[in-house]
């Protein structure tokens, strides 16, 4: 794949990068190898001033940044500058809380330790950290990782998507002039060809993956190959389950809003709405009638509400997903054929009566179609919403409080959000279930994802001891 800045709103080609060359790859990382035996050695504070001058710069910035992103990838002006500030947001929590989150740990004495006997957990940087990261919020996914994998002492190398070099190198120019030294943050301008070579490498201590199941399967599956640390955060199809307790027109102003969200490319966006049968009828007329109101055109323009889709062949796979759904049983009940004009649009969609056997019912559909199901009681929505390879987040709407917590306790993901669309933020884990990946990002386990949680037990005694068990 080219790297190239292409805008999906016009299909026009605006900037084309060479890849990196060998010479130039190893240059990198030996530049990121060097760069973390000095780096390691610095103190939380100076961390912290590169983090809060980094903060201070998105902030400065916000407005050119922000239509970077909409020039690459299509979100609307109003959402990359959100996630600008939310960038922003994140340096300055992991400048305020990344000490306490990597003070070290004591641990209390076994009954034969000696009276001078200290045990404690203390984290150590592990060192180069590649990120291979997606295009649908380019500058928030790196800095997820990035805020606290350098708080922790960590470098990192980005290999972002091809498709959003611009930005790529945008975060690397914000990081160098915010005072992170040379080779403490690095972009790589790669195809994914070499990035098993990469993730080989010696000097590369750990990896994270956020993308599609069969890239982090291929990523994780090498990662273990080397014994190297990752984190895997991947497809979602969220469930957003609605019983007859909540205010409908507050539920259908959240579904479109989740499922919308980032011109419905986001792996949280609400994907599944599954409906209690009392009101299922009022709530999708409702969900189509909103879905239909929606702005489509210029994603730059502060009125539109939905813009392009970020790649030609996205809208491709979907519009193959959602027609093959309906050859297979599934009802459109508005939308479903592609917008004719340049660059990469797709209407908002609704299907419903979609069949077990069916495309949509299986896989995520990564664009603005949305998915309505019926269920019967609580148990039947427990059901469906289980009743899929994946497992990020989920959201239930309902004023009952013991159906809060069957939904809380028994939906299997890795996040559940009540009367509420699932966000990520950086005071909040985040992280999937099944087939969603593994590990956690964001608060505490932002910064202690990359670090060798060291034991660490000192006596003054030097006596010899026979153990009696390992």
């Amino acid at each position: 794949m080219a790297i190239a800045t292409t805008n999906p709103a016009t299909g026009e080609t605006v900037q084309e990068f060479d890849s990196l060359t060998e010479a130039q790859l190893e240059e990198k990382l030996q530049r990121a190898w060097d760069a973390f035996q000095s780096y390691r050695d610095t103190t939380f504070e100076q961390r912290a001033g590169s983090l809060r001058a980094a903060a201070d710069i998105f902030d400065a910035e916000n407005e050119r940044l922000a239509e970077l992103a909409t020039l690459e990838m299509g979100k609307t002006l109003v959402a990359a500058r959100a996630e600008v500030t939310k960038c922003a947001l994140g340096c300055r929590w992991y400048a305020d809380h990344a000490a306490e989150d990597l003070a070290d740990v004591e641990w209390p004495k076994p009954a034969n330790a000696p009276e001078d006997a200290r045990i404690l957990t203390r984290y150590q940087p592990l060192g180069p950290v590649l990120a291979i990261m997606p295009w649908n919020f380019p500058y928030w996914q790196v800095l997820r990782f990035a805020a606290p994998a350098l708080m922790a002492g960590n470098v990192g190398l980005l290999k972002h998507a091809s498709n959003v070099p611009q930005v790529a190198l945008a975060i690397e120019d914000v990081l160098t002039r915010a005072g992170f030294p040379e080779g403490a943050f690095q972009t790589l301008l790669v195809g994914s060809s070499v990035i098993e070579g990469i993730i080989d490498d010696d000097r590369v201590r750990a990896v994270t993956l956020t993308g599609s199941e069969p890239a982090g399967r291929e990523v994780g599956a090498r990662a273990g190959q080397n014994v190297k640390t990752s984190v895997l955060e991947l497809g979602g199809s969220d469930p957003f389950i609605v019983m007859p307790s909540v205010d409908l027109e507050a539920a259908v102003t959240a579904a479109v809003s989740s499922r919308m969200l980032n011109n419905g490319q986001s792996c949280i966006n609400a994907k599944r709405f599954i409906v209690h049968e009392q009101i299922a009828d009022d709530f999708t007329q409702k969900l189509v009638e909103r879905m239909e109101s929606l702005t489509v055109g210029d994603p730059m323009d502060e009125n539109t509400d939905l813009g392009p889709m970020s790649q030609g062949n996205g809208v491709d796979d979907l519009d193959e997903q959602v027609q093959d759904s309906i050859k297979a049983g599934a009802r459109l009940l508005t939308g479903g054929e592609r917008i004719d004009r340049p660059g990469n649009w797709y209407p908002p969609t609704v299907l419903t009566d979609i069949p077990e056997d069916s495309r949509a019912y299986r896989e995520e559909l990564f664009g603005p179609v949305a998915l309505v199901f019926c269920a019967r009681d609580v148990d039947d929505a427990i059901r469906i919403a289980n009743d899929s390879d994946f497992g990020l987040g989920g959201s239930a709407w309902t004023t009952d409080e013991a159906e809060m917590w069957r939904f809380a306790n028994e939906v299997e993901s890795g996040m559940v959000y009540i009367n509420k669309i699932t966000e990520s933020t950086p005071e909040v884990p985040f992280g999937g279930a099944k087939n969603s990946g593994y590990g956690r990002e964001l608060a505490s386990f932002g910064p202690q994802s990359f670090v060798n949680a060291k034991t660490i037990w000192v006596q003054a005694g030097a006596a010899a001891e026979t153990p009696t068990s390992e």
